[in-house]
């Protein structure tokens, strides 16, 4: 009995939560659905009055003209190239650290702790003149490193920090039985951890894809053929090729949100987890 009258106080604090919650949903996805309506409608359709626009005839012809005319399946491939290299090193490379600084033995394991982890505060577009000056010396500009080693270097901070925070938890009693039975380090870090730090690996893996996937300073920075440019350059160059139809560049804008926006709505629930359980763990 107690539990129902607790529930029928509770129910007008339900329905406050649910329809605030509702309301800022509705809010964070407005852009979405602003940016898909324009996308599909005429230019001239755009400049009437209201926020969205209801088009007389969905113009798929936008998509069309955004996949031939603006080099988007080239632009595409470079993005998921970059990106998946950059998630595959940047995993390595924490859960290598995490392990020599976490379960290793050495003096400066716990410098070396903090200066992994103070690379967060470090913001990325701040090295972009020293970095180019050392690319520009060592030729590395126009090409993929140009592009991989910021990449790997700003997303490793994050991936130390979650791996390192998992990591701890795993019971040191797995890898002594291990050494007795004459495993090495690296196939204990292949057969043992790797397979328990399957929420940290997803995790650091969406966090990195998503942080590098629009960025566009750098590549701007350092690219200048159309060799290794990355999707945000198909956004530029539709927005001077097609400068009176916005129709069109709002389709390569969709088209260019869509990857990492479908990657997100898939994966949330791993993201919000890992970095719960790191959290608490860490």
């Amino acid at each position: 009995m107690a539990k129902i009258k607790a529930a029928v106080i509770n129910k007008p604090g339900r329905i406050i939560t649910i329809a605030v919650m509702t309301l800022v949903a509705v809010i964070q996805m407005f852009p979405l659905i602003w940016l898909l309506d324009f996308s599909l409608c005429n230019s001239n359709e755009m400049f009437t009055s209201g926020i969205l626009v209801l088009p007389q005839k969905i113009q798929w012809n936008n998509y069309y003209l955004a996949f031939t005319n603006g080099n988007f399946l080239h632009y595409l491939r470079n993005s998921l190239l970059i990106n998946t290299l950059a998630v595959i090193m940047v995993l390595i490379i924490s859960i290598m650290a995490a392990f020599a600084c976490g379960r290793m033995e050495w003096k400066l394991k716990k410098v070396a702790s903090i200066l992994m982890v103070m690379g967060m505060m470090i913001p990325i577009h701040a090295t972009l003149l020293p970095n180019y000056v050392i690319y520009d010396r060592l030729r590395l500009t126009d090409t993929i490193w140009a592009l991989l080693i910021p990449y790997v270097a700003f997303s490793l901070p994050q991936g130390f920090f979650l791996t390192s925070s998992f990591m701890s938890s795993i019971p040191k009693e797995l890898e002594e039985a291990a050494l007795i039975d004459g495993c090495g380090i690296y196939r204990i870090v292949a057969i043992i951890i790797f397979p328990l730090m399957k929420a940290s690996i997803v995790t650091v893996s969406i966090m990195t894809y998503l942080n590098n996937w629009n960025e566009f300073m750098l590549a701007t920075t350092y690219l200048s053929s159309k060799r290794w440019k990355t999707l945000p350059f198909c956004i530029l160059e539709f927005t001077g090729q097609y400068s009176s139809n916005y129709a069109v560049q709002f389709a390569v804008m969709t088209l260019s949100a869509a990857p990492a926006l479908i990657i997100y709505i898939i994966l949330n629930k791993h993201i919000t987890k890992g970095v719960a359980m790191g959290a608490v763990k860490g």
